[in-house]
């Protein structure tokens, strides 16, 4: 089974990144590091995104598209990046989540299809769910 792991930052967790001294931070990026290496034979791709003052919204205004730029992140939450990953169940799948490093809260996202409009009949099909992993507040 094929899942995507949305890697969620909250503006406490970059606050408490940036707080770390050099050694602490570098410590912390390690163990992000071997957590990959641990897990390459299932990961299949992903990537870390730009920041959210980066974005592009593109949204519908009266059916038409409005596409907007700038630093339009209206929650306290940011997708930092994803990793897509194959693995035989979502048992396997949880497994791998719960020994990420930043001690995740993982929440289960089914995939859906929506058929109601045009624009989500053109998207290609996944057969991936999604696994979100959030810094908790401890």
């Amino acid at each position: 089974m094929k899942y995507v792991l949305l890697f969620v930052d909250t503006e406490k967790f970059a606050n408490d990144l940036q707080a770390m001294g050099p050694a602490e931070r570098e410590r912390a990026y390690d163990r992000v590091g071997a957590w990959f290496a641990d897990h390459a034979d299932k990961l299949r791709g992903g990537s870390k995104l730009q920041s959210p003052e980066t974005a592009t919204t593109v949204r519908l205004d009266r059916g038409e598209p409005a596409i907007i730029d700038g630093p339009f992140v209206e929650g306290k939450e940011v997708v930092s990046g994803y990793a897509e990953i194959e693995v035989s169940d979502l048992d396997e799948a949880l497994r791998m989540v719960k020994s990420w490093p930043g001690c995740p809260v993982a929440r289960r996202m089914p995939r859906t299809r929506t058929r109601s409009s045009s624009f989500s009949k053109s998207l290609p099909s996944s057969s991936a769910s999604i696994l979100v992993i959030e810094s908790i507040e401890k």
